[in-house]
């Protein structure tokens, strides 16, 4: 039997995290084929400005794209920008061969928003974070 040691570890970018990503990815490569992660991002700048200021931020895997988060100021919100930067990021995920997204929202988040643009609820969690809860949801691109 080999022997093996576990240690604790509350370093953000850890260097073992990093190394057994590795290995995950070399185990998952023979199934995924193609669709390895490929980062897809869309930043958002107000007009004039250089310093970004929100966005949507995920990656392709699986041929699927995960939106890890979108993110618009207030004074950004409600005009329709979120909606067509959503649409591009659909269109952009589409085009590099993914055939889906999905994402997790919390429930003082944006659900509303995302279930509006065809997005279907596939999962929660409760109290998560307490007294609130985490939605995952999807939508199947180029469906008609």
């Amino acid at each position: 039997m080999i022997m093996a040691e576990i240690t604790l570890s509350e370093i953000d970018d850890d260097p073992a995290a990093k190394a057994a990503l590795k290995g995950l990815e070399a185990f998952n490569a023979p199934f995924i084929g193609s669709h390895g992660y490929k980062p897809l991002s869309l930043v958002v700048r107000r007009s004039a400005e250089a310093e970004p200021v929100g966005g949507a931020f995920g990656w392709c895997w699986g041929a699927w794209y995960h939106l890890h988060y979108l993110f618009l100021p207030e004074d950004l919100r409600g005009g329709g920008l979120g909606s067509s930067l959503l649409r591009r990021l659909e269109a952009e995920a589409s085009a590099r061969g993914c055939i889906g997204v999905w994402l997790d929202t919390l429930s003082f988040q944006a659900r509303p928003f995302y279930e509006k643009h065809g997005y279907a609820l596939f999962g929660s969690i409760e109290d998560h974070p307490p007294g609130h809860a985490r939605y995952f949801l999807f939508k199947r691109l180029n469906q008609g």
